[in-house]
């Protein structure tokens, strides 16, 4: 029976190294296994240190490679849930980010994505890569300090010229109009972020799991969340008075995905609206008189 039991593993990994990265039914279909003596075989070879297992899933299945064979992970990228797909996508097209520069959604989804983002902190800032990018491939630009010009001894007086005098005056008043937009973006995204750490410490004190974002914009985030071993969606409101169409678009979601949701908001909901709550709590049908 060891005997058997070896070669079933010979065969395991053999079939691993001709494919690449498999999933536990790529394996049972080529060795001829149940799926679930595959899988079971694949996490001894695990525990055996002969494979690795990915951090990704593809539905609720790990994938199995062996060493030397992490690059080929990309192909299951496709699986990678929205904002993970965002993130990767981001993080293989600049091949190093800044963590401090992105988007809460990203920093989040970054943190998630350890097949294929490695953080490292650098001049005590905090970085990632991507994972077939070296760390020491990283070029920090230095700020350009410009040095002061001067002007040449026998430089001919310039002709005055009005038409550039007044050019000159149109682009210096419109300067200012793209510094206040710039200002505007930057004070947005700060309070967005202000607003998703907000939501984050929250869930973090009622020791709620955050399993992926669906949706994040300055109106509301919605989360997928795991509260006492139960999935379930949260929808936070970026004010201080929801309403009844705030339910609604809530409840509409939640249907939409299958799960049970919760309703966060930066204030009290309206004394009629808590009744209304109430109310409708054991209520399980209305019908028509006729």
């Amino acid at each position: 029976m060891v005997q058997d039991t070896s070669k079933i593993k010979e065969k395991i990994l053999f079939v691993i190294k001709q494919r690449g990265p498999s999933l536990p039914v790529h394996v049972a279909r080529e060795t001829e296994l149940n799926i679930l003596f595959a899988s079971a075989f694949l996490s001894e070879l695990v525990s055996e240190k002969k494979i690795k297992i990915s951090n990704m899933r593809v539905g609720s299945s790990p994938i199995y490679f062996i060493q030397g064979q992490e690059q080929m992970l990309e192909k299951f990228s496709q699986y990678l849930k929205s904002k993970e797909h965002d993130a990767f996508a981001l993080l293989k097209e600049k091949k190093f980010l800044e963590d401090k520069l992105q988007e809460p959604a990203i920093k989040v989804a970054l943190r998630k994505i350890k097949d294929f983002a490695i953080g490292f902190e650098k001049n005590q800032e905090v970085y990632w890569r991507y994972f077939t990018i070296r760390e020491n491939e990283l070029e920090i630009k230095k700020p350009i300090i410009q040095k002061i010009k001067e002007k040449p001894i026998n430089q001919e007086p310039q002709e005055l010229n009005i038409f550039d005098e007044t050019k000159k005056q149109k682009t210096s008043i419109s300067k200012p109009i793209e510094k206040k937009k710039q200002i505007k973006k930057k004070t947005s995204t700060r309070k967005n972020e202000r607003f998703f750490n907000k939501v984050k410490e929250f869930l973090l004190e009622k020791s709620i799991e955050i399993i992926d974002i669906e949706s994040f914009n300055k109106n509301d985030l919605v989360l997928k969340i795991k509260d006492n071993e139960k999935e379930k969606i949260l929808v936070a409101y970026n004010k201080k008075r929801i309403t009844e169409a705030d339910i609604i678009k809530a409840h509409k979601r939640s249907s939409e995905l299958g799960l049970a949701y919760i309703i966060l908001s930066l204030g009290e909901p309206l004394k009629k609206l808590t009744g209304l709550i109430k109310a409708v709590k054991n209520l399980s049908a209305i019908e028509k008189l006729e």
